[in-house]
């Protein structure tokens, strides 16, 4: 089956964090207005400044006032602050090294299925919580085919054989196999063909407003 295409090209470099605060500002600026489908005659009239003053604000040429920033502002309702997020907005990165992912018990996790907590990233601009563990399976680890919760998980495979069911389908997975799934549905280890098992499960989710 031909795989349908991407939307976004994951080697596509994008820019970098503002390094001007007005390039910023005037970025967004008109991010907001191009979101609200506003003219720069429409904000002109809103906001009482000329179109020149925008053009200038919007290209990052003029340092606009506090004044200004706040008249712009409840013209498009949204917080000043909001001007500054180019600018301001850092990005995170959580490097675990082997054997020192946090242990720790998931709600309904079963008897001996161990879990390890690879690196966690609250709240951020993508609006999606992501969580990677590395699970291990022994000769005394429960079968438990009924797991349910929300978002989208991917199971990746190391070590051991496992057949995981998913909904009415069982899946045999074996070392470098991938299974990728709705995570509302039952799911969960269903036969522990070869054991010790072990495979990543990254479960990705939308963060709470």
């Amino acid at each position: 089956m031909a795989a349908a295409p991407l939307s976004q090209d994951p080697h596509r470099i994008r820019e970098g964090r503002e390094k001007v605060l007005e390039v910023a500002i005037g970025r967004e600026v008109r991010a907001h207005r191009r979101k609200q489908d506003i003219t720069v005659a429409d904000l002109s009239v809103s906001t009482g400044l000329s179109i020149g003053m925008l053009s200038k604000i919007e290209n990052g040429n003029t340092s606009p006032s506090l004044t200004t920033l706040q008249s712009l502002a409840n013209a498009l309702a949204v917080p000043i602050t909001s001007f500054f997020r180019g600018f301001e907005e850092g990005r995170s990165a959580v490097h675990t090294k082997a054997g020192e992912g946090v242990e720790l018990e998931r709600e309904g996790t079963r008897a001996n299925h161990q879990y390890n907590l690879l690196g966690h990233i609250g709240s951020n601009s993508s609006g999606v919580i992501v969580e990677p563990y590395l699970i291990t399976l022994n000769e005394e680890s429960d079968i438990f085919p009924t797991f349910q919760h929300g978002g989208i998980e991917t199971i990746y495979m190391l070590e051991g054989e496992v057949d995981y069911r998913h909904g009415d389908a069982v899946y045999p997975l074996k070392p470098g196999d991938t299974l990728f799934f709705d995570a509302d549905a039952p799911h969960g280890p269903e036969v522990l063909v070869s054991l010790p098992a072990r495979y990543l499960s990254i479960i990705s989710y939308p963060q709470k407003a």
